[in-house]
């Protein structure tokens, strides 16, 4: 039997710190300190979670190479999506999807796509709040 000196495993559903994330943005509006505000992402299901990833080229890989970043904390970037209520953080994403409609639209066959069927600054209401 072994002495676990007073330490607990964490729960294996826990979310564990994933370190610094490089964190997609997209211009902030007038008078934005920095000039960047993260963009926030919807699951396939349609819940609200903030993306980061573990690598500039992770990044470049899914949302393309002209998708501007910063990085961040994990705990920086849940605090973030605290206000507006986004506490899902999704770590380097890799199933991308179309958006319901745009199969058809040529227009948008040449756009890269977000890691998740809608995206952008509508996001709330895109997902349904």
């Amino acid at each position: 039997m072994s002495d676990r000196s007073g330490t607990d495993d964490p729960e294996p559903l826990e979310p564990g710190p994933a370190g610094t994330l490089f964190v997609p943005v997209r211009p902030g509006p007038p008078g934005c300190p920095t000039g960047w505000t993260a963009r926030f992402f919807c699951t396939p299901l349609g819940d609200r979670t903030a993306v980061g990833f573990t690598s500039a080229h992770r990044l470049a890989a899914t949302l393309g190479d002209g998708q501007p970043w910063i990085r961040l904390s994990e705990p920086a970037l849940r605090a973030l999506g605290m206000p507006l209520g986004v506490t899902t953080l999704t770590v380097d994403p890799q199933l991308t999807a179309q958006a319901p409609g745009r199969a058809d639209n040529p227009a948008a066959g040449s756009r890269r796509r977000s890691p998740y069927p809608r995206s952008g600054t509508t996001a709330a209401t895109r997902c349904g709040r």
